[in-house]
């Protein structure tokens, strides 16, 4: 089984990074059961429900190497940085060229 090492990204209603700081070493299942009459899955493999936190990447890294665990690393995408200088606060702004209307 290989393990995934990668930063979580922050949660779509929020615009704190709390939780998107850190680095976490998950376990994948490969393997589910679906339960024919509730549609729920299952799996016996318990590696799937571990999840470790690591303070930096490099420290994610080590620990796998020394416990021997195969692992891949999925480094973060960019934040997008073309934010518009005024944008909502714009439309209340008393220096508007404009009649404001919606």
């Amino acid at each position: 089984m290989r393990a995934r090492i990668y930063q979580p990204s922050r949660t779509a209603t929020q615009s704190g990074t709390a939780r998107a700081r850190g680095w976490i070493l998950d376990f994948g299942s490969e393997e589910r059961d679906i339960d024919p009459l509730m549609g729920w899955t299952s799996s016996s493999d318990t590696q799937s429900q571990v999840r470790l936190r690591f303070d930096t990447k490099e420290a994610a890294i080590e620990y796998a190497r020394e416990k021997g665990i195969d692992f891949a690393v999925v480094d973060p995408k960019k934040r997008r940085t073309n934010v518009r200088a005024r944008g909502y606060g714009e439309n209340f702004a008393t220096d508007r060229r404009g009649a404001w209307t919606h």
